[in-house]
């Protein structure tokens, strides 16, 4: 456990050296870009604030991928559950008069109701038909922004404003500010509530062991008298509900109305933070952190140096290939050691 940990911290650390030197052969200044890129992200109070702003829908969307792939379902739905939800959130706070924190609590659960509902389908879809929720989901991603820019167009849209949004969230419908001079918001603190709760869930209770025994051999788990199908829907929903709700925080705390007219990118980010967390909830916070300090310092390379930010794309290709690369070479490595035991027990 410790030693895949320590593999995966070995592969970023690659990662980072390999931008460093591409920041060395594309920078006329590559010391000063380098150093931007670094500490960039420390030099006020606005950008530590951005940092973890940053983290905040991408830790919610790598909670849901995390959950969903504990199942050792590769349900990719999260950005569609994401997106849908943001605008369910957005269309209820519009639409019906709340009064106080109702004004944020349903939206908010609605949100979540359609994000669960979305990620819910490639699920069903397994279990009814056996059909691959990878591509299911990766379609489903493309019904559901179409979907949405069809309900935002035809039912929500504000035509006083120039652009294709809705009507501007209600005031009790906005999530407050925490830290003056900073986009921090208050959604952060839902980020840590789900993050214990999810821990909790996956790892203290009995549903969560089916669900990670699921993951790690279905058919040990169905010869055990589980109900594959059920656990494998129950946790697409709990994903899925994660997700919705990561919508709906991120229209209220950095929005004042839904104006996404493309999918926002949130849920494959999280699938990043699923591979970097190996899946685990409670490091979820720790990788999302990371890669919106890596964010935030791009920017504030692009903004002082030579070099485009756009290398924080590149930055995140060469850290993923290498650390699926090493989960890979040792689950080939675990592989190789089974069949060399059960060869030298045949022959003996």
């Amino acid at each position: 456990m410790h030693l895949s940990y320590l593999t995966s911290g070995f592969m970023i650390i690659i990662s980072l050296l390999i931008a460093f030197v591409i920041i060395f052969l594309v920078s006329e200044d590559p010391a000063r870009a380098i150093e931007s890129f670094l500490l960039g992200p420390l030099q006020s109070k606005r950008l530590i604030g951005s940092i973890f702003t940053t983290a905040i829908p991408i830790c919610l969307t790598g909670l849901a991928v995390s959950i969903m792939f504990q199942a050792s379902m590769f349900n990719m739905g999260a950005e569609g559950g994401f997106f849908l939800g943001a605008l369910a959130d957005a269309g209820t706070a519009t639409s019906i008069n709340l009064p106080g924190i109702l004004g944020i609590i349903v939206p908010v659960l609605v949100g979540g109701l359609v994000g669960a509902v979305v990620c819910a389908i490639p699920g069903f879809l397994k279990v009814i038909w056996g059909a691959s929720e990878l591509v299911s989901s990766l379609m489903l991603n493309y019904v559901a922004l179409y979907l949405g820019l069809y309900i935002l167009n035809g039912f929500m849209r504000d035509k006083s404003f120039g652009a294709l949004a809705s009507y501007p969230l209600p005031a009790n419908s906005k999530l407050p500010r925490i830290i003056q001079g900073t986009s921090l918001h208050a959604g952060i603190f839902v980020v840590i509530l789900l993050i214990v709760l999810s821990y909790i869930f996956i790892f203290k209770t009995s549903t969560g062991m089916k669900i990670r025994m699921l993951g790690q051999n279905q058919e040990f788990a169905r010869y055990s008298g589980i109900k594959v199908g059920g656990v494998v829907l129950l946790s697409q929903l709990i994903g899925g509900m994660i997700a919705g709700i990561g919508g709906s925080i991120e229209v209220m705390g950095m929005y004042g109305r839904f104006q996404w007219t493309s999918l926002p990118g949130y849920g494959w980010d999280g699938i990043i933070l699923a591979i970097l967390a190996r899946n685990k909830p409670q490091f979820i916070p720790v990788a999302a952190l990371f890669l919106s300090y890596l964010r935030v310092g791009a920017s504030a390379m692009a903004s002082s140096t030579d070099v485009p930010k756009e290398l924080i794309t590149v930055i995140q290709a060469i850290m993923i290939m290498l650390v699926t690369a090493g989960a890979l070479l040792k689950s080939l490595k675990q592989k190789l050691v089974i069949k060399e035991a059960l060869t030298s027990g045949t022959d003996s």
